[in-house]
């Protein structure tokens, strides 16, 4: 019976290292990968629960799934090439860097502090790169990594302190611009008035959030177009936050012309969750047309 009962979980043992191997790279340690896998969500399951009951639950930081979606996408369509790269650890380094990871999880969940919490994964999965792979392996998964990094949320302070000067410049400018054409509009501070209804710029609609968010995507977009030039990246990755700026403006006009034509239930309502989408549309192009520019300015650059 007991040759048996081990026969059966050696035959189970190998069906589930199939099933996953068929996802996976050719010459992938599975088993490896697993014990991997384990660790990790040993380490950061209940920091991710957390945030998904917290952090993510607003409105300002609720892109955190999608930014996480796209960085296992991204690390996920990396595969191959990962596999195929010649092993050259860098030990001492990820050695050194994974003490350190650790150490910054520790502090992060003994003293409630999130931001090391959640950022002491990047250095973790930079450090076991290193330790299996080397340099190339970080070189190859930059993007994802770099991600990782608007998942950390920042100290309340920070925000406060970057979200109050933006909500303010986005409703002057579009309180400018309707007045210019010819709307009863007004404004104090981030309340804009609207003939009979008054509007508070909100953080979501004019902070932070929106121009990290629009970070991340601008840098996923430089990941799947391909550019080489790094002053091409550069210069386009600067541009990403006028950008956010101008598309938040949009995204204000939207919501205080359908409040004004339509009332104040239509104007916080269906359209109010549109207009988010409109941001990310409005960004994209005005992203797009900018790198088709810098491709005609710096034709021939190569760095």
């Amino acid at each position: 019976m007991s040759a048996v009962r081990e026969g059966s979980e050696i035959g189970a043992t190998s069906r589930v290292s199939a099933l996953v191997g068929r996802w996976l790279a050719p010459g992938t340690d599975v088993g490896s990968l697993l014990l991997l896998a384990l660790a990790f969500l040993a380490l950061y399951g209940g920091t991710y629960a957390e945030l998904a009951r917290s952090n993510w639950t607003s409105e300002e930081l609720n892109y955190g799934p999608l930014i996480l979606a796209v960085s296992l996408w991204l690390f996920y369509r990396e595969r191959h090439a990962l596999t195929q790269l010649a092993p050259r650890p860098a030990v001492r380094t990820g050695y050194g860097l994974l003490a350190f990871g650790l150490l910054l999880y520790a502090v992060g969940v003994s003293q409630s502090i999130m931001m090391f919490e959640v950022g002491s994964q990047i250095a973790v999965v930079a450090a076991i790169l290193l330790i299996y792979k080397g340099w190339a392996a970080v070189r190859l998964l930059w993007v994802p990594l770099l991600l990782m990094v608007f998942l950390v949320p920042l100290p309340d302070l920070v925000v406060a302190l970057v979200t109050g000067p933006l909500k303010i410049a986005v409703s002057a400018v579009a309180t400018h611009l309707l007045h210019a054409a010819g709307y009863p509009v007004a404004r104090s501070g981030v309340v804009m008035t609207v003939g009979q209804y008054q509007l508070l710029v909100a953080d979501a609609c004019a902070g932070l959030s929106s121009i990290l968010t629009l970070e991340a995507v601008g840098i996923v977009y430089m990941k799947l177009v391909g550019h080489v030039s790094v002053l091409r990246n550069s210069i386009l990755a600067l541009l990403l936050v006028p950008v956010a700026f101008v598309a938040n403006v949009v995204r204000v006009i939207i919501l205080v012309l359908v409040t004004y034509y339509l009332g104040d239930a239509a104007g916080q309502g269906f359209v109010h969750s549109l207009a988010g989408l409109v941001l990310i549309a409005v960004a994209t192009v005005l992203m797009i047309a900018i790198d088709s520019l810098l491709g005609l300015c710096l034709r021939g650059t190569r760095r």
